[in-house]
């Protein structure tokens, strides 16, 4: 069979109407040199692979963040000045910024007019959110740490900086556990780790707690840290955090990792609560080593005083007796 237009050889010797039917089928664009085998002392052309054409996603990501990004650098802008300004047509300017503004990063506003304005519907605007402002750089970590040294430096820096530094940590995790104290409220110990999990995910910290590997307890994992970047240069943020949590679970709890240090996840082990047997109530009294393992009888501890005293009857009786009577 002839290959159509593909770049594959016919296999030589075809017919004259064998021929026409597959540059026919081949359809426009197929010369009749292709329908034909290769000549006498040729090869077959080896079929070259076409380079790999780029997405069509990340193509449309990469548009939008043109679109975002030209918001931000431009202010509030229409979709006719978005379409001039990236050289695109307005229809497909629209069509991203339907698709931005379904995900929270644009919203559309109305035009504001200065001076008098002119009859027909105000033209409609599209500007960043504050999500969408949020996912370009920021400066925020910069900011709080700045803000953490300012207040050491104030204290008097040294050691008592450094404790000014744990008093406003302490004094920040305290006003966030006013409301995990009310989700914890009335839950059973034993589920209190998990209570306090789902509390710090709605703060945005995607915690989960899980049965602890080879230890009685549970692991309490915080899989994000809204402030890791400052925590790296300020430990008391998370000795503050894993303050609270000790006295919200009513157990003395183990930080294990933080994403401040390095680590994946910020990990804390939480004990399980394990009840005592009759043997640990009442332990054994120790004995001397090398000694039987026998229960002697209790002794009763004789005073020196008692002692002196029974001496002195035992005396008082023998010398009773020798003086007595034998008759």
């Amino acid at each position: 069979m002839a290959a159509a237009a593909t770049g594959e050889a016919a296999v030589p010797g075809p017919s004259a109407s064998q021929t026409t039917q597959t540059v026919r089928a081949a359809g426009a664009g197929a010369s009749p040199r292709s329908a034909q085998g290769p000549q006498s002392g040729q090869s077959a052309p080896a079929p070259q692979s076409a380079p790999a054409p780029q997405s069509a996603q990340d193509e449309q990501s990469g548009t939008r963040n043109k679109v975002a990004r030209s918001l931000l650098d431009h202010g509030p802008s229409t979709a006719a000045e978005l379409a001039l300004r990236l050289e695109l047509t307005q229809a497909a300017v629209r069509r991203h910024l339907d698709a931005l503004t379904g995900e929270g990063v644009v919203e559309a506003r109305a035009k504001r007019v200065y001076g008098s304005r002119g009859r027909g519907r105000p033209a409609k605007v599209f500007a960043l959110t504050d999500c969408g402002r949020d996912a370009f750089d920021q400066a925020y970590d910069e900011l709080a740490a700045d803000a953490l040294r300012w207040i050491a430096q104030q204290a008097g820096g040294g050691e008592v900086g450094e404790a000014a530094i744990a008093a406003f940590a302490r004094a920040r995790v305290e006003a966030q556990a006013e409301k995990y104290h009310a989700a914890l409220a009335g839950v059973p110990p034993k589920d209190r780790a998990r209570a306090l999990a789902r509390a710090l995910s709605e703060d945005g910290y995607a915690a989960t707690a899980r049965e602890a590997p080879a230890q009685a307890g549970e692991q309490l994992c915080q899989h994000h840290c809204p402030v890791a970047h400052t925590a790296e240069q300020f430990p008391q943020l998370c000795e503050a955090e894993t303050e609270v949590f000790s006295r919200l679970l009513g157990t003395h709890v183990q930080r294990l990792a933080t994403i401040a240090h390095g680590d994946g996840v910020c990990t804390t082990f939480v004990p399980g609560a394990q009840p005592k047997s009759a043997a640990q109530k009442h332990p054994p009294r120790p004995q001397a080593q090398g000694s039987p393992q026998t229960s002697a009888p209790p002794t009763t501890a004789i005073s020196p005083k008692t002692s002196k005293t029974s001496k002195t009857s035992s005396t008082a009786t023998h010398a009773n007796e020798a003086g007595r009577n034998p008759a």
